[in-house]
């Protein structure tokens, strides 16, 4: 048996193995300790009552966030403790975040479970626990999970600095984040350094070698002969360094640091580790797919001053750990636009610190640079959800940029194109400015006539949207979804010219008051129709339909003479009325038979686009591929698929607005299709599910010159032409 397997056998032959806690500190020093205790944990609770007092000076937040508390403390447990945000398109990332969240939270349990002992079971029932087997399993695990602790620091250490990710570096990186990760390595390695001391200096207990670093570095110690009071010739006089003398050191460097670290989270950014949890508590599940909504008389919905904020917002600014996640998966970002989602929600947080601090007060966003944020900043976002699904602390930028758009819509800082639009909405009930009575023309070269819901009960009320009503492109989307409905013999209908905008980016945009006029519009028309379902063509208007007409409060518009309608019930408040894109329609009836496929009638090798408000929106990601794989597609995934997927950038009125822009993230997106997925240059279609996806990857073939290398085909299009194929085979076995 060699000499490390004799120390393991000796240490758990042992049954009252422990250790004193306070080893090589006098009474002096231990009055000291409790002394600085006390003033660490007075200045932490002060500090953390002085962030939650802020909060509580913030605006009501509109949605219930503390409803279900012990089912939302479960969820975020899970949440964080998997790290399974952190873990998403980052291995590193969540090994590293992984490694030091379990490391600190065992470190800290056991110094609470010392503190336990000591203060309550020994004090109170004279009941020792912490020796014999519990202590060598407790420093056995302590050891272990500090280790992975320190290789987690490490590992953060050689990507902030070494390899410089540029994602960790803007203009919000200061010394408090160097600050923070050194002392975090400092506590971590010092911890170790004062447990091969007090291991070194006391003899090097046999049972100690379960503290395995520990005890290795006591071994050093040893090697290096460092000598130990008591040792012939050494004494603890001045000026001789002993194992001793270390020790004495490392402990108050090691306790002085933990007092500053305690002392400092309330005020910087240590701070997440309580926030973030917090905000993971009070996050809304369907943040994003559903904004907040305007009250009639407006009351603190902008964003005139921070006060407007609701506590939540500046309970998201808190939270941010400057991870710059958000930032990485940003396709206005990637496209040079002037929008880092992270910036502006520390740029709010920086200026509200500012006015705390005395500074004086601007404009919260403006047009023309003299604003906390610039009114170029938030018409860049493309409302995508991108930055929040990368979020790992489930910040909620959508509801602080859809305040600021607010605002920026209140004071007349809009873009022109977008002011246009408004005001074909507002003139025609559509964003092209047509007539009304044009909306259903495009059904003039079917083979059919199209029921008017209106007038008939039908199994699906089918909304078609602007861009396939008016747009000639869409139009024929629009047209190949009628045949395929046709073709599966079920009974639908259009609402003609009482079909108007849905007002989903619009709102996004943040003319909220049309919004709400639209919705009350369509509610009313609806209320008048028979139907069982709502199929949509368009991703954005399903999206508004499902989630956020259900929570407008129409009451309390009713009465205004400038909204022209009188609707007052809560529309589809029971989920009786089912709202579904058309693919989930469509391969229903796949599904049921209803159409004859039989999954090899094309033979094309296509890539397929998840959109926004399909898939990151409305977690719908298998009834477009199921109907593609339906046709008899080869399909190939790009690499940024299902929630990774990015965004055309029509989302957010980017549609309708013209940006200085390269690339393009239509012609990004073209490219990764083209030269990422594994098929490469063998991709000859590019498939959508969404009538902006196709307005803008039809303008991005062009503008990236990718008109000679594939096509861009909606889903309706290929079932169209797997559904002909399928008659013409039938015909050929047929002989008709």
């Amino acid at each position: 048996m060699n000499a490390v397997s004799q120390l393991w056998t000796n240490a758990f032959a042992q049954t009252e193995v422990t250790r004193e806690t306070y080893w090589g500190i006098s009474s002096t020093g231990y009055a000291v300790f409790y002394l600085l205790t006390a003033i660490t944990i007075l200045v932490f609770l002060y500090g953390v009552y002085r962030r939650f007092a802020r909060y509580a000076d913030g605006d009501d937040d509109p949605f219930a966030r503390v409803d279900e508390l012990p089912r939302r403390i479960v969820a975020a447990s899970k949440i964080v403790l998997s790290n399974e945000k952190q873990f998403d398109r980052d291995l590193y990332g969540g090994l590293m975040h992984a490694f030091i969240l379990w490391g600190f939270l065992t470190l800290l349990i056991a110094t609470l479970i010392i503190g336990f002992e000591q203060y309550a079971t020994e004090m109170l029932l004279d009941l020792s626990f912490w020796q014999g087997d519990f202590y060598l399993a407790y420093q056995f695990i302590v050891d272990a999970m500090g280790l992975l602790f320190v290789v987690g620091i490490g590992m953060a250490i050689y990507r902030r600095y070494w390899v410089r990710n540029r994602r960790l570096w803007g203009r919000h990186t200061s010394s408090e984040d160097d600050i923070f990760i050194w002392t975090l390595f400092g506590l971590g390695v010092g911890g170790f350094l004062l447990e091969g001391l007090r291991i070194y200096a006391t003899g090097m207990p046999d049972h100690e070698i379960v503290s395995f670093v520990g005890y290795g570095l006591a071994m050093v110690f040893e090697a290096l002969g460092v000598p130990l009071a008591g040792e012939p010739g050494v004494s603890l006089s001045a000026g001789v360094v002993t194992g001793e003398n270390l020790h004495w050191l490392a402990w108050w460097s090691h306790s002085l640091l933990a007092f500053f670290f305690i002392a400092w989270i309330p005020y910087a950014k240590p701070f997440h580790m309580i926030s973030s949890f917090a905000n993971v508590v009070t996050r809304d599940e369907k943040a994003g797919r559903r904004l907040p909504n305007v009250p009639a008389d407006l009351d603190a919905t902008n964003a005139e001053s921070i006060d407007d904020f609701t506590w939540k917002e500046l309970l998201d600014q808190d939270a941010c750990t400057k991870c710059g996640r958000c930032s990485s998966v940003c396709p206005a970002k990637a496209s040079d636009r002037p929008l880092d989602p992270r910036d502006v929600i520390l740029d709010l947080k920086r200026y509200r610190e500012s006015l705390e601090a005395g500074g004086e007060e601007q404009p919260i966003v403006a047009d023309g640079g003299t604003s906390v944020i610039d009114a170029e900043t938030m018409e860049s976002c493309m409302a995508c959800m991108a930055c929040m699904d990368a979020c790992p602390v489930e910040i909620e930028h959508l509801q602080s940029f859809t305040r600021l758009n607010r605002q920026l819509t209140d004071q007349g800082d809009v873009d022109s194109n977008m002011q246009d639009v408004f005001q074909n909405v507002m003139q025609n009930g559509n964003t092209f400015g047509d007539s009304p009575r044009n909306r259903a023309d495009w059904a003039d070269d079917l083979e059919f006539d199209l029921t008017d819901a209106r007038e008939e009960t039908v199994d699906y009320l089918w909304y078609v949207g602007d861009y396939p009503s008016y747009d000639d492109r869409n139009k024929r989307v629009a047209r190949s979804l009628a045949t395929i409905l046709q073709e599966a013999d079920v009974s639908f209908g259009i609402l003609f010219e009482d079909e108007k905008y849905d007002g989903n980016d619009v709102r996004r945009v943040g003319e909220e008051f049309l919004y709400v006029e639209l919705a009350g519009h369509h509610v009313e028309t609806w209320e008048e129709c028979e139907f069982d379902t709502i199929v949509c063509t368009d991703p954005h208007s399903y999206n508004t339909f499902e989630n956020e007409y259900p929570e407008v409060d129409f009451a309390e518009f009713a009465d205004d003479p400038m909204m022209p309608f009188d609707y007052t019930d809560q529309w589809n408040d029971d989920g009786e009325i089912d709202v579904k894109h058309w693919t989930q329609v469509v391969e229903e009836l796949v599904q049921d038979g209803r159409l004859e496929l039989s999954g090899d009638e094309l033979e094309y090798t296509v890539t397929y686009h998840d959109p926004c408000h399909l898939g990151r929106y409305n977690d719908e990601y298998e009834a477009p591929r199921d109907l593609i794989e339906a046709t008899g597609c080869d399909l190939y995934e790009m690499p940024r698929n299902r929630a990774d997927s990015f965004c055309c950038g029509g989302g957010g009125g980017g549609l309708w607005m013209e940006f200085d822009e390269e690339p393009k993230p239509s012609e990004e997106r073209l490219r990764e299709a083209l030269c990422d997925t594994d098929a490469g240059g063998a991709v000859e279609k590019f498939v959508v599910a969404c009538p902006m996806c196709m307005t803008m990857y039809e303008d991005g073939r062009k503008t990236g010159d990718f008109e000679d290398d594939l096509e861009i085909v909606d889903v309706a299009e290929l079932v169209v032409e797997a559904i002909g194929a399928q008659a013409e085979a039938n015909l050929e076995v047929t002989g008709d």
